[in-house]
């Protein structure tokens, strides 16, 4: 009667731990999704500016062309700070903006790293039995020890091969 309780109480933990993982991995699917959707978002942005660049580019030289076609009633100096002056007025909206996507992408970096973080201490916290089947410990050790391997005590004992590395693992012996 005790073995039966001590086995259905084993069940109920195996099902809630089954259940805490299941959540962990919606939570997880559902904020990678967010994620997603965000970096869509940045690389939208980044596209626009890209296009925004290449015709403030385009216009750059169309007056850069239309200097060169006017008269030269100014000197040389005077055109050059005219350009600079021009192009300083198209660059500084880009610049601006990139520094904003730049703020932007830190600040998505510092919540995934907390979240991560969280979700790390989350699974750090979840208690895992030393053993499910108690008296196999007993067992794998001296299969171990005889030199019988993993795999073969795995298959012997009916249990899986990561079961078996975790109680060599837990009794220090691998």
């Amino acid at each position: 009667m005790n073995i039966e309780n001590f086995t259905f109480n084993i069940e109920y933990v195996i099902v809630a731990m089954a259940g805490v993982i299941l959540y962990l991995l919606y939570y997880v699917y559902s904020k990678d999704s967010d994620y997603s959707r965000n970096i869509r978002s940045v690389a939208s942005v980044v596209e626009d500016l890209n296009r925004e660049l290449f015709y403030l580019k385009k216009q750059l030289k169309e007056t850069e062309s239309s200097i060169a076609k006017a008269p030269t009633h100014m000197n040389d100096d005077e055109i050059y700070q005219e350009i600079e002056r021009s192009v300083y007025d198209m660059v500084q909206p880009l610049s601006l903006a990139l520094k904003q996507i730049q703020n932007n992408i830190s600040s998505i970096e510092v919540e995934i790293e907390s979240r991560m973080t969280q979700l790390e201490s989350g699974v750090k916290q979840i208690s895992i039995p030393s053993s499910v089947h108690g008296n196999d410990d007993e067992k794998i050790i001296s299969l171990y020890k005889q030199g019988i391997s993993e795999d073969s005590i795995s298959k012997e004992l009916h249990i899986s091969k990561p079961e078996v590395e975790f109680v060599l693992k837990i009794n220090k012996i691998k």
